[in-house]
Formats: C-alpha cells, sequence, structure tokens
C-alpha cells in the first residue's frame, strides 16, 4: 500500500472517518475506494458506501481475489448496518473462504461474525451457536475479540443465561477499549442497555410489573406454570407446549391465567378470542369446542374446568399460575421491538427476522407511523423504518489489509 492509503486505513482503524476522507476523497483507485466507501458507512452514509464497495471491487483486477474478496465482507457489513437481511450470504460464504485460503484469517473470521449476527436476527440460534464452538478467540486482535464476545452474549441473551451474557459484555467491554474504537465501545455500551431495560411483565392474581432478562430468567426457573406471551408457549417446571400456530388457544390460556385462581365469564373470552363485542350461539358453540381442544392441548400441564359462569385453569403441579407479556402493550409491538434496536430496517427485513409476510409488516409500519411510533427515510427498495434517529455504524470494517508494523 502506498503512503496515503496507509494512513486513511489507520484513521479508520482508529475510528475517524473524516481524518480517512482527507486522504483518498480525490482518489478513484480500487484501494482507494474501498476505503472511501468503509469511511462513508462510518458517518451513516450507507447507500453512498454501498456503492463506492461496489465499485472498488469492479476495479480491483481478477487477480487480486483477496481484495475482491474483502469488499464483498465490507458489503455484507454494510447491508447488516442498513438491516438489509435478504443480502446473499453465500457470497459472504465463498468470500470468507478465499480469505482463509490466504490467509488472512482476520477478515475470514469477521465474516463468520457477521454470519452469526444475522443468524441471530432471525431467530436461528442453534445455528449460531454451533457455528461459535468453530472460534476460538484467545488469538484475535482486540477488536475481533470484543465481536466474539457480542456474539456469545447475544446468544446467552436469546437463551436467558443472563449470567453468562454479564461476563461476555465484560470481555467484550476491555477487549472493545483495548481495541480503542469508539464505535465499538458504545456498541458493547448499547448492549449492556438490555440487561438493565425492562424485557417482560409479568402478571399475577390481577397484578403486573415490569421484569429485567435476569428476573424473566428466574420466573421461568421456577415451579410457576407460565403463560408466555412473549413466545406464545405454556410451561411448567418440566414441560413446555407451543401453541404459535394456535392463536385462538393462546388467547383463551392467556385469559384462564390472567384470571388465575378465579375463572373467567364466557362472554369475556368470547371477546376476547374471536375479537366481537356482541357473541351470539355459534360463538358459544365455538367457544365450547375451542375449549375442549385446550383442555387437550394443556392436559399435562393444567385441566381447564367449567364454572358457573365460565371456565379456569387449574395447574396439576405448579403451585401457581403466572403470564408473562411483552413490556410494552401494543398491537405491533413485536415490530417495535426490533425498531428498538437503533438500527434502520427495510420491511423485507423486518418481514425475515419475524417469520411474516411483507405485507403484513407494512401495515403495521404504516400503522405506527400513523401514530408517530416509527418513521421512515428514503424511497422505494431503499426505504428504511427506524424510530429514534438514525444511527451511526456501530461495528468495525476490517477491509484494509493488516498495517505494517511501526
Amino acid at each position: 500500500m502506498d503512503s496515503m492509503i496507509t494512513a486513511a486505513a489507520r484513521a479508520l482503524a482508529a475510528g475517524d472517518p473524516l481524518g480517512a476522507l482527507k486522504r483518498v476523497a480525490l482518489r478513484d483507485d480500487a484501494p482507494a475506494l474501498a476505503l472511501r466507501g468503509i469511511a462513508m458507512a462510518q458517518l451513516g452514509d450507507f447507500v453512498r458506501a454501498k456503492a463506492l464497495v461496489r465499485s472498488a471491487a469492479r476495479a480491483f483486477s481478477p487477480k487480486e481475489s483477496v481484495a475482491k474478496a474483502r469488499c464483498v465482507v465490507a458489503e455484507a457489513e454494510i447491508a447488516f448496518a442498513m438491516r438489509d437481511l435478504g443480502w446473499p450470504p453465500k457470497a459472504l460464504d465463498a468470500a470468507r473462504a478465499t480469505l482463509e485460503e490466504h490467509g488472512d484469517f482476520a477478515n475470514a473470521a469477521h465474516a463468520r461474525y457477521l454470519s452469526m449476527r444475522r443468524l441471530l436476527l432471525i431467530g436461528r440460534i442453534d445455528e449460531a451457536e454451533r457455528t461459535l464452538t468453530e472460534f476460538d478467540p484467545a488469538t484475535f486482535p482486540p477488536a475481533l475479540r470484543a465481536a466474539h464476545e457480542l456474539v456469545v452474549a447475544g446468544i446467552a441473551m436469546r437463551r436467558l443465561r443472563t449470567k453468562a451474557a454479564h461476563d461476555a459484555l465484560d470481555r467484550a467491554r476491555q477487549a472493545a477499549y483495548r481495541a480503542a474504537i469508539p464505535a465499538l465501545v458504545a456498541e458493547v455500551e448499547g448492549a449492556y442497555l438490555a440487561l438493565k431495560t425492562p424485557a417482560a411483565r409479568l402478571m399475577k392474581q390481577g397484578e403486573e410489573r415490569l421484569l429485567l432478562l435476569n428476573e424473566v430468567e428466574a420466573v421461568m426457573a421456577s415451579n410457576a406454570l407460565v403463560v408466555d406471551a412473549c413466545r406464545y408457549v405454556v410451561r411448567d417446571a418440566r414441560t413446555t407446549i407451543s401453541l404459535a400456530t394456535r392463536p385462538v388457544l393462546f388467547e383463551l390460556a392467556c385469559a384462564l391465567a390472567e384470571a388465575w385462581p378465579g375463572d373467567v365469564p364466557r362472554g369475556a373470552l368470547i371477546a376476547r378470542a374471536f375479537r366481537t363485542k356482541h357473541g351470539d350461539e355459534s360463538h358459544r358453540a365455538r367457544l365450547r369446542v375451542e375449549i375442549g381442544r385446550l383442555r387437550k392441548m394443556l392436559s399435562t400441564l393444567a385441566s381447564v374446568d367449567a364454572t358457573k359462569d365460565g371456565f379456569t385453569l387449574t395447574p396439576r403441579r405448579a403451585p401457581e399460575v403466572v403470564v408473562l407479556a411483552r413490556p410494552v402493550e401494543e398491537e405491533h409491538a413485536a415490530v417495535l421491538a426490533f425498531l428498538a434496536d437503533g438500527e434502520s430496517w427495510s420491511s423485507s427485513a423486518l418481514a425475515l427476522a419475524l417469520g411474516a409476510s411483507q405485507r403484513t409488516v407494512q401495515r403495521a409500519l404504516d400503522s405506527l407511523a400513523a401514530e408517530g411510533k416509527a418513521q421512515s427515510f428514503g424511497r422505494g427498495r431503499a426505504r428504511r423504518w427506524m424510530t429514534p434517529p438514525l444511527p451511526g455504524f456501530t461495528t468495525t470494517l476490517l477491509l484494509p489489509a493488516p498495517l505494517p508494523s511501526d
């Protein structure tokens, strides 16, 4: 690398994108285009950054396969920052293989971490965890060790292992400070907020309170019968039954659990399960059918018994019944939960992460925008949605080759 490219790469490594641009802003050779793209990404102009990195990939000659592969990794990270989760993972896997073949193990590992973070966002936790076991971060530079621990923490949070998550974030913080990259430090500090922010509401015998993640872990480890409205399951210490594909049955289970140890009138159950204020005989007949189905589904966990006015839920083994709900009571709470990470999302990425159709997600976004709870920028395929103002680029791009030692 020539001196200006080296200086620009050092500036980017130190988190100084403006300093990098001063050195390469007027150059159109491939290395300069790549560094300009990274600088624009760190400044938050992801659309321009993506175009520059693609131009750099085209400008490198076919013999410069490593440089091209680094550009692919950079474009994948920009796509991740834009929450473009539909970006082709096979291209990233091919780039990673090229980097490993040529001995660029740092960028190859970075590519793997990008893949794992994408898997976490779309809920493929088992796959991300299997990939993580292939790594020994001891030999990684501090920035990559921080990235490794962030993935460890992300998996632990989703597994409700809060102590493991906290320990991983402590290690990530130490590595981020050693790396001396302000954006990486900010990302780690932001991850800590997930442990200090209410993660759910606990409803029990007519009372409710907000729970932190460690308190949710304690509830899930207790002997209570838990109706989990975050994961749509009913569980006790021994058995878990999913009602994710049975929304009517889950609404009935929630209503009965919220009223425990009392009963719920038939009219209230009809209104909640069937979304109607004026139930008739057909609704009563349907309620009997759905209660029968719920009774069969939950037979190992609880009995659903008829009372004079309605129905009641009686656990078989658990001493009490509680409900875990999302921390905010909102029709489109799941969409808001993803937007709350501070990044900008496309509707297609939200649909992929939520496992819903893009049309359903778009309707939810339009509803949230009308209520002032979400906002968009851009047009067409470049349109993105968020709740707070557009954040900075919070991860480290490792496109430049390792710098010569001082």
